[in-house]
């Protein structure tokens, strides 16, 4: 299990005094608590890279403001942060393999509008387990739906 994987990592870095590591994975065990608490539950495998996607996006946002004022000391701590957290995260699928599964979607549900955008989102969401880029998906579906009506 991920969450699990975490933790030992954690161990590993306080072992070996990596206290730059140790800081990230610390951050992470935060968020992943913190989203525990709000689903009143464990979290399972597909959750915890969610949260994980969470806060490479967010290190990416801030990337982009501290290179608008030129910090590239932040900027580089960012990036080191996002390598570690990176390395929890399976590989996102190709383009192909995420319009394959899209059409595997359409071609088992019904799109009469519009409306059915969300319900076929969540669904290639299920199929590919978190390892896409939703943005895309979302763009592709709606071309999809645009193409079918």
């Amino acid at each position: 299990m991920l969450n699990e994987k975490i933790m030992t990592d954690m161990t590993t870095a306080m072992k070996s005094q990596d206290k730059f590591t140790l800081g990230v994975l610390r951050m992470l065990k935060s968020a992943l608590q913190m989203e525990k608490i709000n689903k009143k539950s464990e979290l399972n495998d597909d959750e915890v890279i969610t949260v994980i996607k969470k806060q490479i996006k967010q290190r990416k946002d801030s990337i982009l403001e501290y290179t608008k004022y030129n910090k590239t000391d932040e900027v580089t701590k960012l990036e080191e942060e996002i390598k570690i957290l990176s390395s929890y995260v399976p590989e996102d699928l190709s383009a192909e393999e995420v319009d394959k599964i899209i059409e595997e979607v359409f071609a088992k549900e019904e799109v009469t509008s519009m409306k059915d955008m969300s319900r076929i989102i969540s669904l290639v969401k299920e199929a590919t387990h978190g390892r896409a880029d939703m943005s895309l998906v979302s763009k592709k579906v709606k071309e999809r739906i645009t193409k079918s009506l």
